[in-house]
């Protein structure tokens, strides 16, 4: 059958070297860390959010980047084909919110030590604290990898599953972008995705550890609408973290880089103007009689009542029986329009991955195989592919590994 060689060691590696060695052939995998899936290991605070079980559609309706290349990819393994892999080799799992699936554990280290259980069965040889320094190529063909002292390792295939920038204390440090460089393939833009945003409000360092749920948020250039979603948020000491703008971020990246955003905050997205107003005026009449500082605690969490008193320009001590319509009418806006300044991402050290890779119209998209190279292979964060948050990504890892996997005798 021959011999493939695995050029890293996270979701994307490990997978495709199970796969590979499911298939007959001879597997050895090439991981610079001591130990497989440092990355994977964080992934999801720990938890690994694996897939998410929702439908087709919505699954292609997740991925931010170049979504028609993978439709081969996702439809060779899908989400509930992962679900499945993992499920038959021994991981019980569970479904959360937003149909993200997590091992029922809560620990992301018993997905690795899935995929390093399958390896070791399936006999694929593991060469931790290995780095390769460049591809070995000749003729138009891969014929293996250099390591140190440029000590050659000879292979019919080879998969290169890097991964990208993000978490470099990981290991992430775009060795695969380099590799496909010297190969001749072209790298988009590169850029942390997945990653929170620094605001200029100075009001927003004071919510710093403020969790906002079932909130609504809308991203603008101006009068011009580009994103907006439900769910939760978070404030921090530079801005804005959390589920909603993880997400955001996936969609706006680019466009932040060029310029600043606003951003506002429906936090009483379940109300209409018209229902909010009548609930400040119960809130009003039930209080009339007490200072405005004093008739909130219904309203928000104790942390943001100094805040929203500040932006709603109203005397904290004024007795709420003396507040006009115009000014009830002010801080209604305020209520339904909360507006920050983006001012930018924060940098790969907290992105959760990397936006941009190698141009994926230069890959063969059914088998992941460079159309420059014979018996190279591409997968997972190292291409030109990502998703918004959600187990997306992980999916995006699993089926181009599965689809390099399951190709490789279609390279002569």
């Amino acid at each position: 059958m021959g011999k493939v060689i695995v050029i890293g060691g996270g979701a994307a590696g490990m997978f495709a070297a199970v796969i590979a060695a499911e298939q007959g052939y001879t597997v050895e995998l090439f991981e610079k860390n001591e130990k497989l899936g440092k990355k994977l290991f964080i992934t999801g605070k720990g938890r690994c959010n694996l897939t998410n079980a929702c439908g087709m559609e919505e699954l292609f309706e997740s991925v931010c980047t170049n979504t028609k290349f993978l439709y081969s990819a996702f439809y060779g393994f899908t989400n509930h084909d992962a679900m499945q892999f993992f499920e038959k080799a021994g991981l019980r799992m569970k479904t959360e919110r937003g149909n993200r699936v997590f091992p029922a554990s809560d620990h992301s280290s018993d997905v690795i030590g899935i995929l390093e259980k399958k390896m070791r069965q399936n006999g694929v040889k593991i060469c931790l604290n290995t780095k390769v320094e460049k591809l070995f190529v000749e003729d138009g063909c891969c014929r293996g990898i250099c390591l140190e002292k440029n000590e050659k390792v000879f292979a019919d295939r080879v998969i290169v599953a890097t991964g990208g920038l993000s978490y470099p204390s990981t290991g992430s440090t775009g060795d695969g972008y380099r590799f496909a460089q010297d190969c001749g393939h072209k790298v988009t833009e590169l850029m942390p995705s997945l990653v929170p945003f620094n605001v200029r409000e100075s009001w927003a360092k004071e919510l710093q550890g403020l969790s906002l749920k079932n909130i609504a948020i809308q991203i603008r250039d101006g009068k011009k609408k580009l994103y907006e979603d439900f769910g939760e948020m978070m404030f921090t000491h530079f801005g804005v973290t959390g589920p909603v703008i993880l997400s955001a971020s996936g969609r706006i990246a680019k466009k932040l880089r060029q310029k600043e955003l606003t951003m506002s905050i429906d936090l009483k997205p379940a109300l209409s103007e018209e229902q909010l107003d009548k609930r400040l005026l119960r809130e009003f009449e039930e209080g009339q009689n007490k200072q405005f500082k004093n008739i909130l605690g219904n309203l928000f969490p104790a942390k943001l009542i100094p805040v929203m008193i500040k932006l709603s320009e109203i005397s904290p001590e004024k007795r709420v029986n003396e507040i006009s319509r115009e000014e009830r009418q002010y801080f209604l806006h305020k209520i339904k329009y909360l507006e920050l300044t983006l001012t930018g991402l924060r940098d790969y050290n907290e992105a959760i991955i990397t936006k941009g890779g190698i141009q994926v119209k230069e890959i063969n998209p059914t088998t992941m195989e460079s159309k420059f190279v014979k018996g190279l292979y591409f997968i997972g964060e190292v291409l030109d592919l990502d998703a918004v948050t959600g187990g997306f990504n992980l999916q995006i890892a699993w089926s181009t590994a599965y689809a390099a996997a399951t190709n490789l005798c279609l390279q002569p």
